[in-house]
């Protein structure tokens, strides 16, 4: 019977055992949390009842300041601060709060993502979406950037600051009645994502120079973080977000509490489909057809499809959908994660 040639057969030094296990993904100690466990591993029992739980407190405090206040504020506020006036300069109580309600579903998000950056087993499995790439980053520093991108929270804050108070919003904006009127928040994120598909597609396909000029810096993150999602370019947010978020408002006309609820899951989605690792909440949402991290990731790797955010049906029908399960890039080699390099150059469209 043949064996294999030992190492010291082939004149290599034999790898003491200890040193091996130490350089394996799991004991490596410059891994993220995400990398550290085996890529096939089954998610445990335990696992799956902390994902579900996470699920069901993340997303209801993402909406908590509208689903607290929309039936008590009479209680809060004199009616003088929320009573509207046509004729008159709009209050900006309805205006803080929806500023409000979008920082408070950050702290929480922020929050979820700390406890997964830190690698507890409080929010379910740590799965990464791109398990061949890791990337190592400062909590603290990346949520610092994140928080103080000017083409992000500032210049869409300042868009609603502008339109509210210039009364530049239909009426029923300013009216605190009603309570949360829930399809009106559906129609509100389904009309902006279709509009954001499309501006998203044409800044790909309308000319080299525009895509330089808008999207192009958002692409250097072909491995996305959850800190990445408003990292790109003025013109870039502008285009594919402000746009779209002034159709709507025209479109559908709706009362305050509405439009607190769709701007803050509108938001705090938008940065968790940029995760680097799987929600515990994605294999739901990809039955539904809602965008998921995974779907996301398809689109800052391969450039060319998955260009809608928060639905996956205008890709599905358009034909620019690619399911990532098919995507060979994010399944494991069986070889130990490589660091990530930012993409440098002009994307080519496939």
């Amino acid at each position: 019977m043949c064996l294999p040639p030992t190492a010291a057969a082939l004149g290599e030094p034999a790898r003491d055992p200890a040193e091996a296990e130490a350089t394996a993904p799991s004991k490596r100690a410059d891994l993220p949390a995400s990398h550290r466990a085996a890529a096939d591993a089954p998610a445990t029992l335990r696992e799956r009842a902390a994902g579900v739980a996470a699920t069901l407190v993340l997303w209801p405090l993402i909406l908590l300041l509208p689903l607290a206040l929309n039936r008590t504020y009479p209680s809060v506020w004199p009616e003088a601060w929320y009573t509207h006036d046509p004729t008159g300069s709009p209050s900006p109580l309805g205006l803080s709060l929806g500023l409000g309600a979008v920082a408070v579903g950050q702290v929480f998000v922020l929050a979820y993502q700390w406890l997964r950056w830190n690698g507890s087993e409080a929010t379910g499995r740590l799965e990464p979406v791109q398990p061949n790439e890791y990337r190592t980053y400062a909590y603290g520093e990346a949520a610092a950037e994140h928080l103080s991108q000017p083409e992000g929270f500032a210049l869409i804050g300042g868009y609603l600051v502008v339109t509210w108070m210039l009364k530049l919003m239909p009426d029923s904006y300013y009216s605190f009645e009603g309570g949360i009127e829930w399809g009106k928040v559906a129609a509100c994120l389904l009309i902006q994502d279709l509009l954001q598909y499309g501006m998203h597609r044409a800044e790909h396909r309308v000319s080299k120079a525009f895509y330089r000029a808008s999207h192009e810096p958002h692409h250097r993150f072909t491995n996305p973080r959850l800190f990445d999602a408003f990292n790109g370019s003025f013109c870039d947010t502008l285009f594919m977000i402000v746009i779209p978020l002034f159709i709507t408002k025209s479109l559908v006309h709706c009362n305050v509490w509405s439009y607190m609820a769709f701007g803050s899951s509108y938001a705090n989605w938008l940065c968790l489909i940029h995760s680097e690792t799987h929600h515990p909440w994605d294999p739901l949402f990809y039955k539904l057809g809602f965008g998921t991290a995974a779907d996301h990731h398809v689109h800052h790797k391969l450039f060319a499809y998955n260009f809608g955010h928060l639905f996956l049906y205008w890709d599905q029908v358009l034909g620019t959908y690619r399911d990532p399960r098919k995507v060979r890039q994010f399944k494991a080699n069986g070889g130990p994660p490589v660091a990530w390099k930012p993409h440098t150059g002009t994307a080519k469209d496939k």
